[in-house]
């Protein structure tokens, strides 16, 4: 049930007074940022936690040229452009931004323009009459309550939570094609290896031919080194695989059709490592924009309790008009044929068995889920920090322990080798070494790549590196 009053003339001027003194009193609470129970430092670095203050626009700059790689710094380049979940997200954007615009223009009246002509008559002595009319009207909702104002707060939070949105799918496409390709380097560092394992293989399997042929050696040393030399050839075909998977991946990432991208390989590539400061500072996490994103929902969903608890109050309306009507369009604007109206409106819904309340506490259990997502949000990102630190700093170790353990394993394998020539040692000791050696190399190559993709996961988790503050 509503109430309606309508108020000419005199009445229509206080009404316009009381509403002007009313707007911009607006209901609902004001926004806070929900805390978060951040720790006093870095478990695993030296970086001290400062008070909060988004940073999730800051220029990141190019990241990828850290590691230093020609190649990638052009494919990177070609995700700004040519990435279409990059797009996507641009395009969200910009219906955000529109959104926005659209709530802005609802604080201003509505102005309208219309005009007419009629032409009638009938048989007979019956006179044929024109009559035109054209006339202006307007109509204003005064944001008494703020309830426009809310609206607008609402939809830029929106916007904002939209671009850290944009920046997060940048970032996710960055990291997803720095991953791919290192990835795809290490693949080609491994068929490098293989060869040489495959090459190596073949020598051995030759002195094993020749041992036997002299009665020497017995035949299932050649059967075995036959096994061995097959087994490395269908393992070469499997790296083949894997890598044609991830060079169809990077292609989908650049935007392009695989059919028409290629990498050249890189046989004896050797990436490099960034060096992670030992005081990461953990105002570089503020520039994370999934934890900008989340906050600035939070605020959106702060300003929805005011959209609903203002329609618990009642809504004004202003209107006017000035409009004309004659038979000729020559009287059409003389003072005789103008006429013109002002009026107000009030309207309260009186009974509505608690939906409107029910409309608030449901934005206030809103609120409440958003915040919490903010909270769980701003936890993992602490969670992603550490991992990748303690990651970065344990791949530096395991590197230079799986070097030592390539080289032992290298010296072993000849050894071996030599005394199998000697007759001092049978070929399944062979076998044994150069299937140490063989998988101590491809854990060297194997641990470079991880390392790598530990910085991209680190820089990532950081929000986009850690140079430029």
């Amino acid at each position: 049930m509503k109430m309606r009053l309508s108020i000419r003339f005199r009445p229509a001027a206080l009404a316009v007074t009381v509403a002007l003194a009313l707007a911009g009193c607006a209901v609902g609470p004001r926004y806070q940022v929900p805390a978060v129970d951040t720790p006093v430092a870095f478990k695993e670095g030296r970086g001290a936690w400062v008070a909060g203050a988004p940073a999730d626009l800051l220029e990141r700059g190019p990241w990828w040229e850290l590691f230093q790689d020609p190649v990638l710094n052009g494919l990177a380049a070609q995700v700004e452009v040519s990435n279409q979940n990059v797009a996507a997200a641009v395009a969200r954007y910009a219906q955000a931004r529109a959104l926005v615009a659209e709530q802005r223009a609802s604080l201003f009246p509505l102005v309208s323009l219309n005009g007419g002509a009629d032409r009638s008559g009938g048989g007979g002595k019956t006179p044929t009459r024109s009559s035109y009319q054209v006339g202006i009207g307007g109509n204003w909702e005064p944001d008494v309550w703020g309830r426009l104002q809310r609206g607008v707060e609402s939809a830029r939070a929106g916007e904002q939570a939209s671009a850290a949105d944009l920046q997060a799918a940048r970032l996710s496409a960055q990291g997803e094609l720095a991953v791919d390709y290192f990835n795809l380097r290490e693949l080609d560092a491994a068929r490098a290896l293989q060869a040489q394992t495959i090459a190596g293989y073949e020598r051995t399997l030759r002195i094993t031919q020749n041992r036997y042929d002299a009665g020497i050696a017995a035949r299932t040393d050649v059967l075995q080194a036959q096994t061995q030399l097959a087994n490395a050839r269908a393992e070469q075909l499997g790296l083949e695989r894997q890598r044609a998977a991830l060079e169809h991946a990077i292609a989908v990432l650049v935007g392009q059709a695989p059919a028409g991208f290629a990498l050249a390989p890189r046989p004896a590539w050797a990436g490099t490592v960034p060096e992670v400061p030992v005081d990461v500072p953990s105002t570089l996490l503020q520039r994370r924009p999934d934890i900008a994103a989340a906050e600035r929902r939070v605020a959106q969903a702060n300003a929805e309790i005011g959209i609903a608890q203002s329609a618990l109050f009642p809504s004004f309306r202003l209107s006017g008009s000035l409009g004309a009507g004659a038979a000729s369009i020559g009287d059409l604007f003389s003072a005789s044929a103008l006429a013109w109206s002002l009026g107000a409106s009030l309207a309260q819904t009186l009974f509505d068995a608690g939906a409107r309340s029910a409309r608030v506490e449901s934005a206030r259990a809103g609120l409440q889920e958003a915040a919490a997502r903010y909270r769980q949000t701003a936890l993992d990102a602490f969670r992603d920090v550490e991992d990748q630190l303690v990651a970065a700093s344990v791949l530096q170790q395991q590197l230079a322990l799986r070097e030592q353990a390539a080289q032992a394993a290298n010296l072993v394998e000849q050894q071996v080798l030599n005394r199998y020539q000697a007759g001092q040692v049978g070929f399944t000791e062979v076998v044994q070494a150069q299937v140490t050696a063989h998988s101590a190399r491809r854990a060297v190559a194997q641990a470079l790549a991880d390392r790598q993709v530990a910085a991209v996961a680190l820089i990532q988790a950081l929000g986009g590196g850690w140079r430029g503050l």
